[in-house]
């Protein structure tokens, strides 16, 4: 019997390794930030959801919610940085006049403080809060896998990913999340050997938008199950038209001196009441539209990154938690990714290219014109440690890994974050040719990053 249609919810979850390097506005508080405004608050949606939400959580991010000293730097962030911002703003504004603006901001500083609460009820363990709901691992660091240059390399990346999780998590039904969507059928067996079961895909372009081949998923000759992102569902939510860009939602855009937001979209002073009550209409909408497209059946997977909600779309937890409410009420099912696949017959992938969820949905984010010379360096310093094997020692391989993480070239495509990304890249490769050429006296630098790693992590080419 074909199993009626539903929805599966994937949220990607991921941070660069960013402890120790850099200050505000970019570095260890971009961490900060998204534990604040997306980690912690929606932490009672999953715990609602009772696994019918699917949390991708990648091994970078868990290492840095690992690292000695997290719970106390966090909160002389908060304390410290965002207590003493926020007045100051809230003050600039009363003198100037602003009283709805200096109110917002009032709010704005309370919810940092609900934060706070909600970490020291935790006792500062939020991976440990994350874990019962971490069903889907990722790669190492984050790697766009396809632009690697050896089997060996990605086999690093891979392995590194699903050891990691299964040391901090435990059980595994095999889900992982392709840094960036991207695929190539010559990883196919890479992951099959290491125990992967299921990835998610974006093939809009190969199957054409909005058809209803995106509702079933694959099998891969050589590999795991293949899950069509369902792009039509998705850009209801993370398109410059979603439902983000409404007027009554929170303006990210637009902020005062210290980087608080009290405006809406509409430019006008920021009202949460109107807010709240659009985010239960939009997941109203969303849900009626996903009920309509699986009317007749079909598996809809619309996948996020964790951080859009909360962090960047100010009412994404509230648009989730009423996502989960308007479920149960338009009798839409609502399951994790894992379930789901063993319900839905796989049919046989069609020869695949290289695909990734970027704009356009190839590897040009991560290899154009723009960033060329960072994926050839980063192929380059990957080979020099294949190359040199075991000697190459953990620093070497932790440089490596830092080097190839995939937010460096997306960040300097899109023209994110000033020099940042490419000083970030330019001190990681500078580390690993200093590592290589001085093996074991060369000083540690990533302090938490991979902590298990050893020399002898790296697979044989």
């Amino acid at each position: 019997m074909t199993p009626r249609g539903e929805l599966a919810l994937v949220l990607h979850t991921h941070m660069p390794y960013v402890e120790g390097f850099g200050t505000w506005p970019f570095g260890e508080e971009w961490l900060f930030e998204a534990m604040a405004g997306s980690y912690l608050p929606l932490l009672d949606v999953l715990e609602r959801a009772d696994g019918a939400i699917t949390l991708s959580l990648t091994p970078v991010l868990a290492d840095q919610l690992q690292a000695p000293g997290l719970d106390e730097r966090f909160r002389a962030f908060v304390d410290g940085v965002r207590e003493e911002s926020h007045g100051r703003d809230i003050a600039g504004l009363r003198a100037g006049g602003h009283d709805q603006l200096a109110a917002e901001l009032e709010r704005s500083r309370a919810d940092y403080r609900a934060a706070r609460e909600r970490f020291d009820a935790l006792d500062g363990d939020l991976l440990g809060a994350l874990a019962p709901h971490a069903a889907w691992t990722s790669a190492a660091t984050h790697a766009v896998l396809p632009l690697l240059a050896s089997a060996a390399g990605a086999r690093l990346q891979i392995q590194l990913g699903i050891e990691a999780h299964r040391a901090r998590f435990g059980a595994w039904r095999g889900g992982f999340w392709l840094p960036e969507c991207a695929y190539a059928p010559w990883l196919d067996p890479l992951l099959e050997e290491a125990g992967v079961h299921a990835t998610c895909v974006d093939l809009t372009d190969v199957l054409g938008p909005g058809t209803p081949d995106h509702l079933r998923p694959l099998r891969s000759a050589d590999g795991p199950l293949l899950a069509p992102v369902d792009r039509s569902v998705v850009e209801l939510v993370w398109s410059d038209a979603g439902y983000p860009a409404q007027g009554v939602y929170r303006d990210y855009h637009h902020h005062t001196v210290h980087h608080h937001r009290p405006w809406d979209n509409a430019g006008r002073p920021y009202d949460r009441d109107a807010a709240a009550a659009q985010a239960r209409a939009d997941a109203a909408d969303f849900v009626g539209r996903v009920r309509e497209r699986v009317a007749d059946g079909g598996l809809c997977v619309c996948a996020l990154d964790t951080e859009l909600l909360g962090h960047w779309w100010h009412e994404g937890p509230l648009w989730l938690e009423a996502v989960l409410e308007e479920a149960a009420a338009q009798e839409l099912r609502l399951t994790g990714l894992d379930d789901a696949l063993e319900r839905h017959a796989a049919m046989p992938a069609p020869e695949l290219p290289i695909t990734t969820w970027g704009t356009p949905r190839d590897l040009s984010t991560w290899s154009g014109p723009r960033v060329a010379d960072l994926a050839w360096r980063a192929r380059d310093a990957e080979l020099r440690v294949v190359r040199a094997g075991p000697a190459a020692g953990p620093r070497a391989l932790r440089e490596l890994l830092a080097l190839q993480s995939s937010d460096w070239a997306f960040m300097v495509t899109r023209e994110l974050a000033g020099p940042y990304p490419r000083e970030r890249f330019e001190g990681h490769a500078g580390a690993l040719d200093e590592a290589l050429r001085l093996g074991s006296e060369a000083e540690p630098a990533l302090r938490n990053l991979a902590p298990s790693l050893s020399a002898s992590a790296l697979p044989e080419p």
